[in-house]
């Protein structure tokens, strides 16, 4: 894809915010492969779904037959990024920064082509931690070959820092100073990697442009910047949040479970754009599925297209049926099969029994207690009593308190439910 296309490809899918100069990035481009890279922070131990634009955003250009790299700060997480925020954030401490790093440095891994990878067409991805150039720097070298470069006028010109500074939080020198770590930071990587171009979400547009002009500064080369709009949702809440918190990208964290419902339950407001940022699907392909999402979108078949997409990229294919089995298991009107009340394990609470726990004349009351979803056996009879209670899906009928004969499904499973919403998954010891 030439320089041309790459970028029109990028518009058309609401990714460009931002450039230094847009017509030199695409005659640069068009010469050849460049490359290019974007920072991630280990804040925490994952990234999450905010951070999935920015980094397919590198994988879009490496499958244009550009170099990637990903970096992750770990230098620049031990100080915090004032952008975007209106206050600092806590300092983390080395153990935690380290595990964090390694933890963020897989999951970048698992959605680049690195060397080795049996995918890869092009120039593979390099992952770096800017510690190893920033760690054993001197606080007095730092000022000399990186300070004396950038007025001070400059930084407070920033929106990042202005913001700060007019606020009642203010901004310690420390998280100043992020971005000369940051312009640094395109220094280096232009120096040994002769990178030329860094890509970031809209907040990043001082930090970027600051390694620009220290790059001219210092050595005399151009350079190029590029940020794309950060994603929003229609409705006014923060994209990427729900009731229970952030949505992450590491399983143990968001169950993929979860994470595939998540994009399943979008607005329709919002299917499209993030149909365009979050998957590698093809523009035209997006319009089309729009064109058969508008014509009945009460099968909501760009949600489900969405979630199957966003949830294989990070996850893999394998999580991705399993999360739609599951679904199928809570929210499914047939007979649910060993296969789906398999892949609710982990998802709902479950309990292990053995098989001559269900045989008793009171076997469903028994189990209702086993189970936790009844406080007593009186409490189980009530709430059989008014309709309350299904086994496998199957309402049951108020007078009955017995399994039926066919409640194991697959002989291992058996799905209680109380409620609309309290489920239980009985797991059957075949021993």
């Amino acid at each position: 894809m030439n320089g041309a296309a790459l970028l029109v490809d990028l518009a058309a899918r609401g990714l460009l915010q931002d450039t230094t100069d847009r017509e030199a990035l695409r005659q640069r481009l068009d010469e050849g492969p460049i490359t290019l890279y974007c920072g991630f922070d280990p804040t925490a131990d994952s990234l999450h779904v905010g951070h999935l634009t920015p980094l397919l955003l590198l994988r879009r250009f490496q499958d244009a037959g550009h170099r990637a790299i990903a970096l992750a700060g770990g230098a620049t997480g031990m100080v915090g990024d004032p952008s975007g925020r209106s206050e600092e954030r806590n300092l983390l401490d080395q153990d935690t920064l380290d595990a964090n790093v390694a933890a963020v440095a897989g999951q970048l891994q698992s959605l680049l082509r690195f060397e080795g990878d049996p995918d890869l067409v092009g120039p593979p991805a390099l992952l770096v931690d800017n510690r190893e150039w920033t760690a054993g720097m001197g606080v007095l070298e730092f000022l000399r070959d990186v300070g004396k470069h950038v007025t001070v006028g400059t930084m407070l010109a920033k929106e990042s820092v202005r913001n700060r500074l007019e606020s009642e939080q203010g901004i310690s020198f420390t998280e100043f100073s992020y971005m000369l770590l940051q312009a640094n930071d395109f220094f280096e990587l232009h120096r040994r990697h002769d990178c030329e171009l860094q890509v970031g979400g809209s907040d990043q547009w001082g930090n970027i442009t600051a390694g620009i002009d220290l790059i001219r500064r210092r050595s005399g080369a151009p350079a190029h910047g590029l940020t794309l709009p950060l994603l929003t949702r229609s409705d006014g809440a923060k994209f990427g949040k729900t009731a229970d918190g952030t949505v992450w990208l590491d399983p143990t964290r968001t169950l993929p479970y979860e994470f595939h419902q998540y994009f399943r339950n979008v607005d329709d407001r919002d299917v499209e754009q993030y149909l365009l940022r979050l998957t590698l699907i093809e523009v035209d392909e997006v319009a089309e599925l729009m064109a058969a999402h508008a014509a009945s979108p009460e099968e909501r078949r760009a949600q489900q297209r969405l979630a199957d997409e966003v949830c294989t990229l990070v996850h893999g294919a394998d999580e991705t049926a399993r999360a739609r089995l599951a679904a199928e298991g809570l929210f499914g009107a047939a007979a649910p099969t060993p296969e789906v009340l398999d892949a609710l394990r982990g998802i709902v609470p479950e309990t292990g029994v053995a098989a001559g726990d269900l045989e008793g004349d009171e076997s469903l009351v028994d189990v209702l207690v086993a189970s936790g979803l009844c406080d007593s056996r009186g409490d189980a009879r009530r709430t059989i009593g008014g309709g309350g209670v299904s086994v496998n899906g199957v309402r049951q009928g108020e007078a009955v308190v017995q399994l039926p004969a066919d409640a194991v499904v697959g002989g291992r499973y058996v799905l209680l439910q109380k409620g609309r919403r309290s489920r239980h998954l009985l797991v059957v010891d075949p021993g």
